[in-house]
């Protein structure tokens, strides 16, 4: 996997969010995540904070907010589940609009939505200025077990051929007649990902007997060692956001 190597969701910027190191971005996103979960659902006020600290990274990044919406439409099943649950839950009925809505489900709706945008903003922010090589690498500082972080930079070295391989394939296919418009054409699609799984599948294969052959013995090369690593100053900047956000989490917990 290529030094360079970043994924649809990257925006390149000479941000001072670019520049930090990415095990510090990846600790503030959960523990900031932690601490919106945390929040009781009643206390309006505090994810007004969040949003306003999310708006705050965003602007130091250079990520604008029509980037972050477009995106965050990810969400929206979950959204149309939140949108049920005043009309499907229990308990005391109020009057809204006309509607006799259920006041749990009014609640659990509300932190569905606020809960979930906020954590999608945060992922966003993190994976827009994170290459996915460095995400990786984070994981591989953070002491991530490391069959996950090899299963990881090993899908993305060879997504890009996978994609490439089932593209040909696909052309093969159109330039013999088949069209994959058509319902009874399925068949032919079905075998085609057959195809595509076995190919990769020896393709894995030997891979790893090339690897074996080299030494390989379980165990990739520390790529967390050396420089690049955090440094004090750097974990304290890293830390604002996410000791604000608890700061804000514990209050609200102490107010209800």
């Amino acid at each position: 996997m290529g030094a360079g190597h970043a994924h649809v969701l990257y925006r390149e910027s000479a941000s001072p969010v670019h520049r930090l190191p990415p095990e510090v971005k990846i600790v503030a996103m959960v523990v900031f995540t932690l601490a919106v979960v945390a929040t009781p659902r009643t206390a309006f006020w505090a994810f007004g904070a969040y949003a306003l600290l999310v708006a705050a990274v965003a602007a130091l990044a250079r990520v604008g907010p029509g980037w972050l919406l477009s995106r965050a439409l990810i969400e929206l099943p979950f959204v149309l589940f939140a949108v049920a649950l005043p009309f499907l839950g229990a308990g005391e009925r109020v009057e809204l609009l006309g509607l006799r809505l259920s006041e749990d489900g009014l609640y659990g709706a509300w932190n569905i939505v606020a809960k979930g945008t906020l954590g999608v903003l945060a992922s966003l922010l993190l994976a827009a200025t994170t290459t996915t090589r460095d995400l990786i690498v984070g994981l591989d500082r953070l002491r991530c077990p490391q069959i996950l972080t090899q299963i990881a930079t090993f899908m993305l070295r060879y997504l890009d051929v996978l994609v490439g391989e089932a593209r040909r394939m696909r052309v093969a296919r159109v330039s013999r007649g088949d069209d994959p418009r058509f319902l009874w054409q399925l068949r032919g699609f079905a075998a085609g990902v057959g195809a595509l799984f076995l190919r990769a599948f020896e393709r894995g294969e030997r891979v790893y007997l090339a690897m074996l052959s080299r030494g390989y013995s379980g165990r990739m090369p520390a790529v967390w060692q050396g420089a690049g690593a955090a440094t004090a100053g750097q974990w304290l900047v890293a830390a604002t956001v996410p000791v604000l956000a608890a700061g804000v989490a514990a209050t609200a917990v102490l107010l209800t």
